[in-house]
């Protein structure tokens, strides 16, 4: 079924919904991404992440994930937060972190806009998204027209900059592709320059194995590697400092997501607070957020390694 007509329609409920952006491309095989996935893999650039390995062809092909799919439909949806915590001195969290968790706040957002494609349109097949799967986000979201992949891997927005976070609804429904844009980093080097671990290997390649992302949340290890010591620019979750150098993120809009609001105990716990954290108070400070990731012990792993 072409379901071009509704396209606009489908925007404007996104929109409603509180993403930014929303655009459309064609469900196929990605050609040129599976040789350069591939490389990645072989150089063991995914780091502890071993499920990047899995479902190879999946990550490849939607239709593998969706029976049928003519369409992902990709969606963007802002987390910027300027706030940064109290004292200066305290261990950092990525912005995206500072909230609930993504995860549950998105798919609840994808659930009311697949339920009312399934009013508008009918009888539809549709499966909703969130960083959970094995879906290629950054380059589903780069054919649909959503912004360009930047030199620190990003997908970047020439209006919004960077941060935000990215989804997807692969349908049955065929609608008309929406092109790509084209890449306007230039001659800009201010992520690859900036990394303290230089996880940045070249432009539009990282080494997620050195990335401090991948160090504070996927590593499992009990002890952070030494090599990495002195360099981790005190982030205890995330890292945000290829996106922070970036000029387009002179663009970036405070979100306006309830969800996303950091809780002033969050903000205002101190240098000290969180050496001496306990499990009982990252429990109910974390309780909805990305951050139980890490786990109490991979937390203060993380704190730990950050001491002077």
């Amino acid at each position: 079924m072409n379901a071009t007509r509704y396209k606009q329609d489908i925007k404007n409920k996104a929109a409603a919904l509180g993403f930014f952006h929303c655009g459309f491309s064609k469900a196929e095989f990605l050609n040129e991404e599976a040789p350069r996935l591939e490389h990645w893999l072989q150089k063991n650039y995914h780091g502890s992440m071993s499920y990047m390995e899995n479902h190879f062809d999946k990550r490849l092909d939607p239709r593998l994930l969706v029976d049928d799919a003519k369409s992902v439909i990709s969606l963007l949806l802002n987390y910027h937060n300027p706030i940064k915590q109290t004292d200066p001195e305290a261990p950092k969290i990525s912005q995206y972190a500072y909230g609930e968790d993504y995860h549950f706040v998105i798919k609840d957002k994808l659930q009311e806009l697949l339920d009312y494609m399934k009013t508008t349109i009918g009888d539809i097949q549709g499966r909703v998204f969130v960083d959970s799967a094995p879906v290629m986000d950054k380059v589903w979201a780069k054919k649909a027209g959503l912004g360009w992949m930047g030199k620190n891997t990003n997908l970047i927005h020439p209006q919004e900059g960077s941060y935000f976070f990215i989804a997807e609804l692969i349908t049955d429904l065929e609608f008309e592709a929406d092109g790509p844009m084209k890449d306007y980093c230039g001659t800009c080097t201010k992520c690859l320059d900036a990394c303290p671990t230089e996880a940045l290997i070249a432009p539009y390649v990282i080494d997620g194995s050195k990335c401090i992302s991948h160090l504070t949340i996927e590593l499992k290890d009990a002890l952070l590697p030494d090599e990495f010591k002195g360099k981790m620019d005190n982030w205890m979750f995330g890292c945000d400092i290829c996106q922070e150098v970036c000029p387009w993120n002179k663009f970036a809009k405070v979100h306006t997501e309830k969800r996303f609001v950091p809780s002033a105990q969050l903000l205002d716990l101190n240098h000290g607070d969180w050496i001496d954290l306990e499990k009982e108070t990252f429990q109910n400070l974390f309780k909805h957020s990305a951050v139980k990731r890490t786990k109490f012990e991979g937390l203060k792993r993380n704190i730990s390694f950050l001491k002077k």
